[in-house]
């Protein structure tokens, strides 16, 4: 997704060579990153390490939105300890920024530091940084190398890189379902199908989501809260950002509804327009990059037939509901050729669960 066409031919021309060590650092910045991904948003998630003649002296990483950014963690880091970084190699998973938002530009920060190198993962698309980062670097006299770990490192950020890119989020489509592909029966009964531990699973996509999408059907039969409240991987729900509660309700059936969970909350948002504007409204009005849809039938076959999905997630259970419950996904297609296919990217048995992560295959 970011690639170095952000770059002009003439700063291409002008980057560094990766060296032997790199992977190693900058597979310690990623790590650093992780530390940040439940508490970032709507900013991307970033690490930092800072090294001089093979030895680490400084780390850091972005923890929230108005705070210093990864490289300046990273610094401060290396001179709590009393270490000198003038002529250090900075690894950082994101290009620096350029530019003064909420807190000054990181690139700056790096060539007042005297740092002699910088190895960044991926560019950043966003438009006020772009390559900029980068040239800002090396108009300064320090060496650049660019792409080192870069699959690794976007994927801390598909969702940021995506909208800043197209102006659309990374769409996630969890799914629980029974050996034979079924979601709920046919009163509309669906607690609950997998168990325990995959449903807590389910709160760290949620942790990871700036928006939770769901029908109104499925607000009307289970009355969900769809919030985070468990501890992620060490993180409280009070550190977590909330996501954005969107219920599709093209029919209005939430009409004179105020009783049920989602709608006491004033942030949820009734939307009863298209899903594409959807998405894009996301990005637009509301900074959000990541949204997990978590519905029935009816909507997630909405989302897969409109190639709206990045990617799939479906919990399956040890356990067959019956040829009258209801399906995964209501599709309609009159030939073989019309079906939509995916790649198999991850499989995990999670309690007596199996997760299944997928990617469709666009024709």
């Amino acid at each position: 997704m970011t690639t170095l066409s952000l770059l002009s031919p003439s700063l291409i021309a002008q980057l560094s060579p990766s060296l032997p060590d790199d992977e190693t650092f900058m597979t310690m910045a990623i790590e650093e990153a992780k530390q940040g991904i439940y508490t970032t948003r709507p900013n991307p998630v970033v690490g930092c390490v800072i090294v001089k003649d093979g030895e680490v002296l400084g780390k850091g990483f972005h923890p929230k939105a108005g705070l210093p950014h990864a490289e300046i963690f990273a610094l401060n880091n290396a001179k709590e300890q009393g270490f000198d970084v003038v002529g250090a190699s900075a690894y950082v998973t994101l290009e620096p920024c350029s530019h003064f938002g909420r807190t000054p530009p990181c690139a700056n920060a790096l060539i007042n530091s005297g740092v002699a190198r910088v190895v960044v993962a991926c560019l950043d698309p966003n438009p006020k940084v772009a390559g900029s980062g980068v040239a800002m670097l090396m108009g300064a006299g320090i060496a650049v190398s660019v792409g080192v770990c870069q699959d690794e490192a976007q994927r801390l950020n598909h969702g940021f890189l995506k909208a800043m890119a197209v102006g659309m989020p990374f769409v996630r489509l969890k799914l629980g379902i029974s050996l034979d592909g079924r979601v709920a029966m046919a009163n509309g009964q669906s607690k609950w199908i997998t168990g325990e531990q995959a449903r807590s699973d389910v709160q760290r996509l949620r942790a990871m989501s700036g928006a939770i999408v769901t029908g109104s059907g499925t607000i009307l039969a289970d009355n969900p809260s769809l919030n985070v409240r468990a501890n992620i991987d060490g993180t409280p729900p009070s550190q977590i950002p909330p996501p954005k509660i969107v219920v599709v309700d093209r029919s209005g059936k939430l009409h004179a509804k105020a009783d049920l969970t989602v709608l006491q909350n004033s942030d949820t948002l009734i939307w009863q327009g298209d899903l594409n504007t959807l998405l894009k409204t996301l990005v637009a009005d509301y900074q959000i990059y990541d949204v997990l849809v978590e519905a029935g039938a009816t909507l997630a076959g909405a989302f897969l037939q409109a190639g709206l999905v990045d990617e799939l997630i479906v919990y399956q259970a040890p356990c067959l509901l019956g040829v009258n419950s209801k399906p995964m996904f209501l599709g309609d297609f009159d030939d073989l050729k019309d079906k939509l296919n995916f790649e198999l990217k991850d499989t995990k048995q999670i309690g007596q669960d199996v997760r299944l992560t997928l990617t469709p295959i666009v024709k």
